[in-house]
């Protein structure tokens, strides 16, 4: 039940490319997450796209937009979802997917950068209510969780 926010130069991924990253990644949180294939565990996953202007991304303080692209994933997860092993798939399929979405005839060195924040249990809300980890995981319908939700 991820918010992932996303953040790259405006216009490097354009059209049908912004597509194919705002799918990938929701794979990618999916798999990660262990969030089955059905619509409704899966509309729980939100990614929002956020473009910067050109010049006003910089790295070590110099505009290197034009030999590097810079990619950021900020993501936002409840505590409890992740261990060491799904984070570092989460952070392999985030970059995997700016990877595959990234237009064919972009020849700058991809360069990315995944957050991944676990939301405290007890400090998520959703639809003016806290959600608690049973919440989301009845939700989003974790497969290694389900034990949670029997228990409650």
């Amino acid at each position: 039940m991820p918010n992932i926010l996303v953040k790259a130069p405006q216009g490097a991924f354009p059209g049908d490319a912004r597509a194919n990253l705002l799918r990938h990644m929701t794979e990618a949180a999916a798999t990660a997450e262990q969030i089955p294939a059905d619509p409704k565990k899966r509309f729980t996953s939100w990614v929002v796209m956020d473009e910067t202007e050109a010049g006003m991304w910089t790295c070590g303080g110099i505009d290197m937009t034009a030999q590097v692209l810079p990619c950021i994933a900020i993501v936002y997860v409840p505590a409890g979802v992740l261990d060491a092993p799904s984070r570092a798939l989460y952070v392999k399929l985030m970059h995997d997917a700016f990877s595959r979405a990234l237009p064919a005839d972009d020849q700058r060195q991809l360069a990315t950068s995944v957050i991944l924040h676990d939301v405290a249990d007890g400090t998520w809300g959703a639809n003016g209510a806290i959600w608690t980890l049973v919440d989301q995981t009845k939700a989003a319908g974790y497969a290694h969780l389900q034990h949670l939700v029997a228990a409650a």
